[in-house]
């Protein structure tokens, strides 16, 4: 079963991150993405009046599955967007430029991925990227 979850444990969040390779940003949100209650990965971000914005996106080595990645990316900007915060933008290292199209980014004029939230979670397959 695949489960992401919110990680309200500052200690969990660190050493989840530890395990992903990824620095641990106490000032940062997390979700973290489990199969069969096995850890597969974590997304760390943060928001405010200028956008949400996707700083650690990161994978236990050798567990990459892009599903439970694909579920994590979209519940980090659920959860911006359900916070009133309509603008994301990614901003975390990864190499897999397909995956973090599949969530929803495409580059802005800047090379920046970027994403409009607006009326996203409302009717997401109807937004094609």
């Amino acid at each position: 079963m695949l489960e992401v979850l919110p990680i309200q444990d500052k200690q969990e969040q660190e050493a989840i991150a530890n395990l992903c390779g990824v620095p641990f940003r106490t000032e940062l949100l997390a979700y973290k993405a489990l199969v069969d209650g096995e850890l597969r990965g974590i997304c760390q971000f943060t928001m405010n009046a200028g956008g949400g914005s996707i700083v650690d996106f990161a994978h236990i080595p050798e567990k990459y599955e892009f599903e439970p990645m694909f579920v994590m990316g979209r519940a980090a900007l659920n959860f911006i967007d359900l916070c009133g915060v309509h603008r994301a933008y990614f901003d975390a290292k990864c190499d897999n430029e397909t995956l973090i199209k599949a969530i929803g980014f495409s580059r802005n004029a800047d090379g920046r991925f970027e994403m409009d939230l607006t009326d996203f979670f409302k009717e997401p397959c109807k937004h094609s990227h």
